[in-house]
């Protein structure tokens, strides 16, 4: 059974904390949105293939999207929409449009195979589908196996000139700006859009199983970039511009890119492939960005690039780091040839992309920061009693930005959320004195040899500080003695870097039983859309 659309009811702390943080009374993040659009009409909003595209043309185009999916396709309140785009200027005015019209956007990676789209189109229960139209050859195998009955297709230069529908055997198969014309000048009906109304089907990893689906609704949202403002030094009468490599599909592009960054007045440089580092680097040589997002990988490939000292660091507030733990040695070298920190985030898909963070007046490397604001956090044992300052075990949070469960899984909700709203992160936490928040690791992925816990992290943190060594990560295989074993994998600029002088490196600086057991070299690690490396696919 649905969670229903409307009315989510909201837990009685997560509703006081809300309040504290809407003290202008928006009524949801359209409100917010509208806001924006009047206060900035002339500036830029999004830089997309050289393009600039102003917030009142995003007004404008996404108001006709939204008449086009209510009037002319047919869409009721509270259906969803798949959005499989890349970082490109159709986005954000598919996205607004979707929300407008009181509809539920469900973010899709461009790179998912036929399998994945079919489980999240028909889990999700989407009823349309936004999509780049280099990605309709394989989607037409996949939409007669769901419930989508309408397909809008958008090439990457429609917005520069409107380009000719592919050919499709799909029906009921719209270019995107078809849709606008068909949308413009036609009037939504009244809506009231509300902060408990869902914003977002935001799927997990799916590093456990099937991709699952957290319920955000616009106040979670609305929250989560209400707290990170707390922190984030945000001129609204200067137009910051963000470069933005990270996906908006993913929810941390979307909270930042989408919302955060526009409603605040900010100009956002969309990349549209950040593994293009050449391209990416010309782009930072071309904008004085104040902020970016990104990770380690990201961060390593930039400084590889021989334009890398060229590019004007002097604008930069500060450059967040996510997805995966900072190697200091990374934040180190970036400082010293950029003269800009890097400050080290944690969130996750079900709190809305915010939880802890380090700013520019209050920053420790090797941690993640303190809780964000207007939450609460505490770090339990296995069985629920929570432990004292300094303790290891598994981080909790409630607070206005937490899901509201998993879509159509009532039993993962109750694993996840209890009676209060509490959150189980899945990740092992210790809170220092001091009150930074340190992350050991994922519970699934601690290693446990001979009774002993050992986190692929540090072990991760130390390799990494070796000099031959791009990359590595640490998994547990099954060993007779030990039960499991820990075992290294790692990418080398040195061609004659061997295992046992990797194994003596470790043993200089870990506990005998965190030394790997096993190591291999590779030519490259597996690694996710946004480059972070996928353990699951080495213990695969």
């Amino acid at each position: 059974m649905s969670l229903p659309y409307a009315n989510i009811k909201l837990f009685p702390y997560e509703q006081a904390m809300l309040g504290k943080l809407n003290p202008e009374g928006y009524g949801s993040l359209v409100d917010m949105f509208l806001q924006a659009c009047r206060n900035y009409p002339e500036r830029v909003a999004y830089t997309a293939l050289g393009q600039d595209i102003l917030f009142a043309e995003i007004e404008q185009m996404s108001a006709g999207f939204a008449a086009y999916l209510v009037n002319e396709a047919g869409l009721s309140r509270g259906d969803r929409v798949a959005i499989q785009l890349p970082n490109i200027g159709q986005y954000p005015v598919v996205a607004w449009g979707v929300l407008r019209a009181g509809l539920v956007i469900v973010n899709t990676n461009p790179l998912y195979t036929a399998r994945e789209l079919e489980h999240q189109f028909n889990d999700s229960g989407a009823v349309a589908l936004v999509a780049l139209a280099e990605l309709l050859p394989q989607i037409e195998g996949v939409i007669p196996k769901t419930g989508i009955r309408r397909v809008i297709s958008t090439s990457l230069f429609d917005l520069l000139e409107a380009q000719p529908l592919p050919e499709s055997s799909l029906r009921d198969l719209t270019s995107l700006p078809q849709a606008l014309a068909a949308g413009a000048g036609r009037e939504l009906p009244e809506l009231e859009i509300g902060m408990n109304d869902v914003a977002l089907l935001q799927y997990t990893g799916g590093t456990t199983g099937p991709a699952k689906g957290a319920v955000l609704t616009h106040g979670n949202v609305f929250a989560s970039t209400q707290q990170t403002a707390e922190v984030v030094d945000i001129d609204p009468d200067v137009a910051e511009i963000v470069l933005a490599p990270m996906p908006l599909y993913h929810i941390y592009g979307f909270t930042m890119n989408i919302v955060s960054t526009f409603c605040a007045g900010g100009h956002s440089v969309l990349i549209a492939d950040p593994r293009d580092t050449n391209a990416m680097v010309q782009l930072m040589k071309q904008y004085p960005f104040t902020a970016m997002a990104g990770i380690n990988t990201l961060f390593t490939s930039l400084m590889q690039h021989p334009e890398f000292d060229e590019i004007d660091f002097s604008h930069v507030k500060g450059i967040i780091a996510g997805g995966a733990a900072l190697v200091e040695d990374v934040a180190n070298e970036w400082f010293e040839r950029t003269g800009s920190q890097i400050f080290e985030g944690y969130g996750l898909s079900e709190t809305s992309a915010v939880l802890t963070g380090n700013n520019p007046s209050d920053r420790q490397l090797g941690t993640v920061g303190k809780p964000m604001g207007y939450q609460e956090i505490k770090i339990v044992d296995e069985h629920g009693n929570t432990l004292p300052t300094g303790e290891e075990g598994e981080l909790l949070v409630r607070g206005p930005q937490v899901m509201h469960g998993y879509w159509n899984l009532p039993a993962a909700t109750a694993e996840a959320l209890d009676e209060e709203g509490w959150f189980r992160t899945g990740d092992v936490a210790k809170v220092q004195a001091d009150g930074f928040v340190k992350i050991c690791d994922r519970l699934k992925d601690m290693i446990l040899v001979s009774g002993f816990n050992v986190y692929p992290n540090e072990i991760e943190a130390v390799v990494s500080t070796h000099p031959d060594v791009v990359e590595c990560a640490v998994v547990g295989v099954p060993d007779e003695k030990s039960g499991e074993a820990v075992k290294l994998y790692l990418v080398s600029s040195n061609p004659d870097l061997d295992a046992d002088t990797v194994l003596g490196f470790c043993r200089e600086q870990l506990t005998a039983y965190k030394v790997p057991r096993h190591v291999e070299i590779r030519d490259e690690l597996p690694k996710s859309n946004v480059g972070k490396i996928l353990r699951r696919e080495l213990r695969e």
